[in-house]
């Protein structure tokens, strides 16, 4: 009879190389360097590979935009427990910080401390992940090779460096999915790319000119569309000319919460845009699907169907806030095991997949669930939820805690699972962009749970969800911290 200890996954003894190579950790945003901060407590050797010129480069990107979650769910424990002895004081409980904030008061002081800032190496892109000397198709003495990761480094230098296990933190940002309803790019595409902005751009400061009087169509249903809408419609009560158009694939955008929501900010957007759109501040284009794009003088024309009709949309900017996806071609040599459909871990993807999960809730996980055949693979925080739109950064503190804690060989450390989330009014439904929804959550205050996995299994609330990880909400180590 096969026991449940026999199925879990187990680290090959390390030998004396391995133990002496580092954890490779790829991304310096909250949930990789939250990583950093348990291998520290743990006194296992790390490295942080960060792509961008400094740690949290991704989160800069969207600084402007407030977060969902107040602090007391933004900081990592044992981050924190690191910071105390700086004399670091965490910033006020109940209180969301805008992405900036984030960076500035958490994430860049853990990345200075001592203990973490000599292995973080900025400006450094992890091109491909694999085992020395093998590829996927090798068996014999694989478990017992290094890995190797080829690095692109600052000034185009190439070279493969290697660690005896690897964290993929890098997130999803700036891997947008397609705006073609068939998942690749409307044709056409390449000719308006100039007037093509991504998700969340910064329309009160930044880029305030690049919308002023001009007509902006944002395409998404999820909250990093509604943040870009309700700023839209902000520029245009003062800035004659501006106009504001919202197009969806659906018939309704139900993943936007209106109410039942323990996160205030997030339940008072949908509330906020839905109004504007009554108001008529912001037109509404509902069941359109981009098939072709094409310059119309100056702007961009969008071909394609809508309620099975040809239709066309005329606009001056397209802003791209259909979500994200992760990138997984770097990881091709790895034997992984991901779900066909959101492209997470097989046995995550079950607990997330806005296809076929109910409303509100998911059960809380750590390294069982993130395994795959590549022993001593992780991919953890946003990009280890794929495609679905349901990441929190909390979830992703919890996940690197118990890799790590599997990596240090505490058992049961790694089985326990010790969360604690908010509630909220966001339900994963199956249609495109969001489907009939099958209503809100009551919220209720949320219960500390000790539990033993995978027997001890108890439903744990689901993040609320942007069109694919989008700002707003919490995909925060790929895009709202």
């Amino acid at each position: 009879m096969t026991t449940l200890t026999e199925l879990a996954p187990s680290l090959p003894a390390a030998g004396d190389r391995l133990s002496a190579l580092p954890v490779a950790i790829i991304g310096a945003g909250p949930v990789g360097l939250a990583a950093a901060a348990h291998l520290h407590e743990r006194g296992i050797p790390f490295v942080v590979f960060e792509r961008g010129a400094v740690v949290g480069a991704a989160v800069r990107e969207w600084g402007h935009t407030r977060l969902f979650s107040p602090w007391e769910h933004l900081v990592d424990d044992a981050a924190a427990r690191l910071l105390a002895g700086t004399g670091w004081e965490a910033p006020a409980a109940g209180r969301a910080p805008s992405g900036s904030e984030l960076i500035d008061e958490y994430v860049a002081p853990l990345a200075a401390h001592p203990a973490i800032a000599p292995a973080i190496r900025s400006g450094v892109e992890v091109v491909a992940v694999t085992r020395e000397g093998m590829d996927r198709t090798r068996t014999a003495g694989r478990a017992a090779a290094p890995f190797a990761l080829r690095l692109r480094l600052a000034d185009g230098t190439v070279v493969d460096e290697t660690a005896r296990a690897v964290i993929d933190a890098s997130g999803t940002w700036g891997q947008a999915n397609p705006l073609g309803s068939g998942g690749l790019e409307p044709l056409g595409w390449e000719d308006v790319a100039d007037r093509v902005l991504p998700a969340l751009p910064d329309v009160l400061g930044a880029d305030r000119a690049r919308f002023a009087g001009r007509h902006t169509t944002v395409v998404g249903a999820g909250h990093s569309a509604a943040n870009t809408l309700l700023a839209l419609s902000r520029l245009a009560e003062d800035e004659p000319g501006t106009r504001v158009t919202w197009l969806i694939r659906g018939a309704a955008a139900q993943r936007i919460s209106t109410d039942g929501d323990e996160l205030p900010d997030r339940g008072s957007l949908g509330t906020r845009l839905q109004r504007r759109v009554r108001d008529g501040r912001i037109a509404q284009v509902d069941r359109f699907e981009i098939l072709r794009a094409e310059s119309n003088g100056e702007g961009v024309r969008l071909h394609g169907r809508r309620g099975g009709e040809a239709a066309t949309h005329d606009t001056d900017l397209v802003v791209v806030a259909t979500g994200f996806r992760p990138e997984l071609g770097m990881l091709r040599e790895l034997r992984l095991d991901l779900d066909e459909v959101v492209e997470a871990p097989r046995a995550l993807a079950p607990l997330i997949d806005p296809n076929e999960h109910s409303c509100g809730t998911v059960r809380p996980h750590g390294y069982r669930e993130l395994t795959h055949p590549e022993q001593g693979f992780f991919i953890v925080g946003m990009k280890s939820y794929g495609r679905a739109p349901t990441f929190l950064l909390k979830t992703g503190y919890e996940q690197v805690r118990s890799v790590v804690a599997w990596l240090a060989g505490d058992s049961a450390a790694a089985e326990r699972v010790e969360l604690v989330l908010p509630e909220t009014g966001v339900c994963s439904t199956s249609s495109a962009d969001g489907g009939d929804c099958c209503g809100p959550v009551v919220a209720k205050s949320p219960q500390p749970i000790t539990l033993q996995a995978p027997a001890g299994l108890t439903l744990l609330p689901l993040a609320g969800a942007s069109a694919g990880g989008s700002c707003g909400v919490d995909s925060a180590d790929g895009c709202c911290g």
